[in-house]
């Protein structure tokens, strides 16, 4: 089968190389893919929302599947697309990635159906938006409703600082994602990601992962697209996981094929887990990120089969496999992410880096040029690591780290720090 991803990221990194193993793939395209994804698949100068460019590249190159790596294009009506086409293609329609691309759809949804989750109010009026908050407990959560690249959610200790985020939102700052935004009581407790594929009828749970939002160590300043993550995640126990897909998860799937949208794909709940248990935070339609890049290591099961009974419909006819060991990966950032940071700078010895035992390294922002590696986005590397447990491939991550030769990086140098001090604080 001759198959595409979509994506320049980490994420898609971590799909074509679980993809490229599969003895069922001919040939491997990324559209428009990266310096790393280059050395796996070929890349096509496509940009990902570039809908009518990748429908025709399809056509023209014959492509079995697509696998859809970021939600833009989803939420732009990527997959319905294709399938309109002719071309079958993983992920959801535009109509199910409302579930990520309108917090507010999703929180109303919820409500309807009983899916415990954060007390919230949207606001598309600033002053309405401003009075709401005078009246709330802090800290409160204040959230832009749409796509805003993981960065639109503030934690707001004072409530000037919720008033500075809500005008932030509204103002522009991301957009049309912040013409709308959501406020929410900040739960207590420890976050984890919750991964499932389902076809619209079954449920299908994968390895349990956890991320790091916050840019500073100890979980502390602004949030981002995710510093590093790991798996398993001890919080994520078997009980807990059939909790969330009795009360979550399968409350979502059946309401959304009901209303005539079946929800196709990899459904992401952020759980956060409180003395009252689980309560969803927010969904995403797609692999996370940086969470991909510690799945797919575990994942001993060929992807494009279990891709492919997603997209078909068939999902309850198949298993899963996991390897018992542990994953890590450390992302590797331009300094002054999330805010302003320079691209262009060379990264040097990643030969080196990934020969440590173990070490699989993604990328997620960069360009080959001239023979060389350059930076070309805020988060740039995934360096992850397998390892007997979470300890050995934490040491074998930051040990390759150690050896990249990139000045204008930085990276957090506790990522799994939660998995040894559980349900402190909140994440």
């Amino acid at each position: 089968m001759d198959v595409l991803v979509v994506g320049s990221g980490g994420r898609e990194h971590a799909l074509v190389w679980a993809l490229a193993a599969s003895p069922l793939v001919s040939r491997l395209y990324c559209a428009p893919g990266n310096g790393g994804i280059a050395d796996d698949a070929t890349c096509v100068p496509i940009a990902a929302t570039d809908i009518d460019g990748i429908v025709r590249f399809c056509r023209d190159n014959r492509i079995s599947f697509v696998v859809v790596g970021p939600e833009q294009p989803l939420t732009d009506g990527l997959v319905d697309r294709l399938e309109a086409a002719g071309i079958p293609a993983f992920g959801p329609s535009a109509a199910a990635a409302r579930l990520e691309s309108s917090k507010a759809f999703t929180k109303d949804l919820c409500v309807r159906h009983g899916i415990p989750t954060a007390r919230h109010a949207a606001f598309t009026d600033a002053e309405a938006a401003k009075r709401y908050i005078a009246g709330q407990p802090l800290p409160v959560v204040v959230k832009a409703d749409g796509l805003a690249a993981g960065k639109g959610v503030v934690i707001a200790e004072t409530q000037a600082e919720a008033m500075e985020a809500m005008d932030a939102m509204m103002s522009g700052q991301f957009g049309p994602a912040g013409e709308r935004v959501v406020i929410e009581e900040c739960l207590i407790g420890e976050e984890a990601s919750v991964f499932a594929l389902t076809d619209g009828k079954a449920i299908l749970p994968l390895a349990g992962a956890q991320d790091h939002k916050r840019v500073g160590e100890g979980d502390t300043g602004p949030n981002t697209g995710g510093m590093g993550a790991y798996s398993p995640a001890p919080v994520v126990t078997e009980a807990l996981l059939s909790d969330v897909c009795a009360r979550i998860l399968r409350p979502t799937v059946d309401a959304l094929s009901a209303a005539g949208t079946p929800y196709k794909g990899v459904l992401y709940a952020g759980i956060m887990v409180t003395a009252r248990g689980p309560f969803l935070l927010e969904y995403n339609v797609r692999f996370g990120d940086p969470e991909c890049q510690v799945l797919m290591p575990r994942l001993k099961s060929d992807l494009l089969p279990a891709l492919m009974a997603t997209r078909d419909g068939v999902l309850d006819s198949l298993d899963l496999r996991w390897h018992d060991d542990s994953a890590l990966t450390v992302v590797m950032a331009a300094r002054g992410y999330p805010g302003a940071y320079d691209t262009g700078s060379v990264i040097r010895n990643l030969d080196a880096a990934a020969a440590v035992e173990g070490v699989t390294i993604f990328h997620a922002g960069t360009e080959r040029r001239d023979g060389e590696i350059h930076a070309t986005g805020g988060r740039v590397l995934n360096v992850t690591a397998r390892g007997r447990d979470l300890a050995e491939a934490r040491a074998r991550a930051y040990r390759a780290v150690d050896l990249i030769e990139w000045p204008q990086g930085f990276c957090r140098r506790d990522i799994a720090w939660r998995a040894e001090r559980p349900r402190q604080g909140v994440a």
